[in-house]
């Protein structure tokens, strides 16, 4: 198997999460080596890829990570490994000051001392807040209404200040949601108490729920419910793919919108759940959740532009059909 551009293998920290899997199935459909850090805190070891090495432990461990980078010679980082739910981080700030921005923290500085030059960070549309403007641009302000969005901004900030001042360069993606599932099923989202949109409609399409609560439908949007830009997790693991070769070809330091520039309310993903299904789902309407901005749509342009990104799976019926033929496996 052919590795990285230096013959050296690829580190996901949180490999096994969600996008972290999509990843690195993704990097392996491309040749790439890879080696998953991953703590079994939202996954199991029956879920790693076959081919991939794996390593259980956690990323805030620095002897660990730093005894890794040695070893397997990595040659650059992709970072995962992180807490993304909304709600919980305002109810647990703390927590996840401390697992998404100290952590992220003591991963750079290994990565400083160890002399890895190349990083792909998981950052976040939360870090706008409530945009001024739509479709939000990576330079409209930041001003993130959630510890989440407000953990992972302090981690791009860090990573601008030290990539100005030493060898390590990085891309910082913007994700926006993220949804859907492995087309040829090796992967999906897995865990429970899932928050997600489309995860929870899947689960209630296939019966593993008895309804879905939509929260809050009283937004200033077209029909009252929250508009979000849904990105399948595929086309956000080849982003990925690509912001690692944008690296190895020596590209500069860059933050970056992952969405389509396109977005759907919480009506519309219903409705295009039904459309999949042939029989109805059961909805109730609860008040809004802390931390809920009404409208999130990214600008895509510039990684289109900059990465040469071509989204394949944009149809929102082909996100939603890949979640729940997911939820179906399952």
């Amino acid at each position: 198997m052919v590795s990285s551009i230096d013959n050296r293998p690829i580190l996901l920290t949180g490999g096994l999460g969600y996008i972290g899997s999509h990843t690195a199935y993704c990097l392996m459909d491309a040749g790439y080596d890879v080696l998953i850090l991953d703590n079994l805190s939202n996954s199991s070891r029956e879920f790693v890829p076959k081919g991939a090495e794996f390593v259980e432990g956690d990323v805030g461990d620095e002897r660990l990570v730093e005894s890794l980078l040695a070893k397997h010679a990595i040659s650059a980082v992709l970072h995962f490994a992180g807490s993304i739910v909304v709600p919980e981080s305002v109810e647990k700030p703390h927590f996840y000051y401390f697992n998404n921005t100290v952590n992220a923290h003591r991963l750079i500085g290994v990565c400083l001392r160890s002399g890895v030059e190349r990083l792909v960070f998981s950052s976040t549309a939360a870090v706008y807040g409530d945009p001024v403007s739509l479709p939000v641009r990576e330079g409209d302000p930041t001003v993130p209404i959630t510890p989440y969005g407000a953990s992972k901004l302090m981690v791009e900030q860090m990573l601008r200040d030290i990539s100005a001042v030493s060898q390590l360069r990085h891309v910082a993606l913007r994700y926006f949601n993220v949804a859907g599932a492995d087309l040829k099923g090796r992967c999906g989202q897995r865990g429970e108490n899932a928050t997600h949109l489309i995860k929870v409609a899947a689960e209630t399409a296939v019966g593993k729920r008895a309804h879905i609560t939509v929260f809050g439908d009283d937004y200033d949007t077209p029909d009252g419910t929250c508009v979000r830009d849904y990105i399948h997790v595929s086309d956000l693991a080849n982003a990925h793919l690509a912001a690692l070769r944008y690296l190895e070809n020596d590209g500069t330091s860059v933050t970056l919108n992952c969405g389509y520039g396109r977005g759907f309310s919480v009506k519309e993903v219903l409705e295009a759940v039904q459309r999949t299904i042939t029989h109805p789902i059961e909805i109730e309407f609860g008040p809004r959740r802390p931390g809920d901005s009404p409208k999130l749509v990214a600008c895509s342009e510039r990684i289109r532009e900059l990465l040469d990104w071509s989204p394949a799976l944009e149809d929102l019926d082909q996100i939603v059909g890949s979640a729940i033929a997911w939820e179906k496996k399952l």
